[in-house]
């Protein structure tokens, strides 16, 4: 078990990943706290982020929704909820997640810990929208909309452009690529860590040996796809 100091720095560089600072970090840390964790430790149900997980889905939800309204007045409402679910669903709050690298702070139940569930998907779909709950009763509506955006806003884009939300990244930055010359793209895993049945890789996808996007993944294919999409999303607008 974490020393305090070891739990307030952990905690400190969580907040940084967020580019979000608590005023009540007891919110922060019921925000990580997995039920397994609870159940073992014989605390009270508000103590686990269950309640704040039921009131961040609806705010991501609310979020997603007042954003496609404005920004799409012409679309129905049809193709507004087909957007919004391919954008609001567990492999988009996952990848969030990942990318704040939530896993490695979350208080787990030592079965769960045991079998990967820093990594499963839905655990860390389930941490990204308590946290998201955590954040608004925090702060505010405003606060907590900019946040999602931040990390929303590129895939909602992408979801009306291409009309499909997890798609071939690789594929489409090859295919990108070679428009524009004659390049050997290659992905490069620069560290892997964890145990065999819970590791995580991460990989750097380069051209003419530079770096041009990063990933992390539970397999190398996953995070070669997270690294293709993160140089694609680099590569600008046009991208999305």
């Amino acid at each position: 078990m974490k020393s305090e100091d070891q739990k307030r720095k952990s905690l400190k560089e969580l907040q940084e990943n967020l580019g979000y600072y608590f005023n009540d970090i007891e919110l922060l840390e019921t925000a990580l706290t997995h039920s397994s964790y609870a159940n073992e430790n014989k605390l009270h149900i508000s103590k686990c982020n269950e309640r704040l997980e039921f009131l961040g889905d609806t705010i991501v939800n609310l979020v997603t929704s007042e954003y496609l309204y404005n920004k799409y007045p012409f679309y129905p409402e049809g193709e507004l909820t087909k957007i919004r679910a391919k954008v609001v669903c567990e492999p988009s709050l996952a990848f969030i997640a990942r990318k704040l690298r939530l896993g490695e702070y979350l208080y787990l139940g030592k079965g769960e810990e045991a079998t990967g569930g820093r990594n499963r998907e839905s655990i860390l779909a389930d941490s990204s929208e308590a946290i998201t709950g955590a954040i608004f009763l925090d702060s505010s509506y405003e606060v907590v909309r900019n946040y999602l955006l931040v990390n929303f806003e590129s895939d909602i884009v992408h979801a009306v452009a291409k009309g499909d939300l997890f798609m071939d990244y690789k594929t489409e930055l090859q295919e990108r690529l070679q428009k524009v010359a004659k390049v050997r793209v290659e992905y490069v895993v620069t560290k892997e860590e964890g145990p065999d049945h819970n590791k995580l890789f991460y990989i750097d996808v380069t051209i003419n040996q530079q770096t041009i996007g990063s990933g992390i993944g539970r397999n190398k294919k996953e995070a070669e796809q997270m690294a293709a999409k993160e140089a694609l999303i680099l590569m600008g607008e046009d991208y999305v």
